[in-house]
């Protein structure tokens, strides 16, 4: 089953030498998932101050500069995990190191049928 792991922090908790440390030892979770076939894709996100959100209210187009929600926590990043059960994805989401400072959301991706395939999943393929 797929799940979507999001990572929540306040973007001002994190120095630059956390952040760096942080995408360090992320990425070698990531090889390691990669290894054990379970790894589909993560990316960390820009500062919400690059959002842009979109609405469309009544036909017309709502665009705002930032995200949709004041909040202390961001949505900072994402991983997308291939697993058998939510146990296991609780195990991972809890080895990241972003848990130690925000919050990691696991969410099953429903699954779609018919969809056409996306470039990232042919490169995981070739891998």
């Amino acid at each position: 089953m797929k799940f979507m792991l999001l990572i929540y922090s306040a973007e001002s908790s994190w120095t630059e030498e956390e952040r760096e440390e942080c995408m360090q030892e992320s990425a070698a979770i990531c090889r390691q998932l990669a290894e054990d076939g379970k790894f589909i894709d993560a990316s960390p996100l820009h500062p919400v101050s690059m959002a842009t959100s979109i609405r469309v209210r009544s036909g017309k187009r709502q665009i705002t500069d930032g995200p949709f929600a004041e909040t202390t926590e961001q949505l900072g990043g994402y991983y997308i995990i291939d697993v058998p059960t939510v146990e296991e994805a609780v195990e991972i989401a809890g080895s990241l190191p972003p848990a130690k400072k925000g919050i990691v959301e696991i969410r099953p991706i429903f699954a779609l049928e018919n969809l056409p395939p996306s470039p990232q999943s042919d490169a995981i393929k070739l891998q």
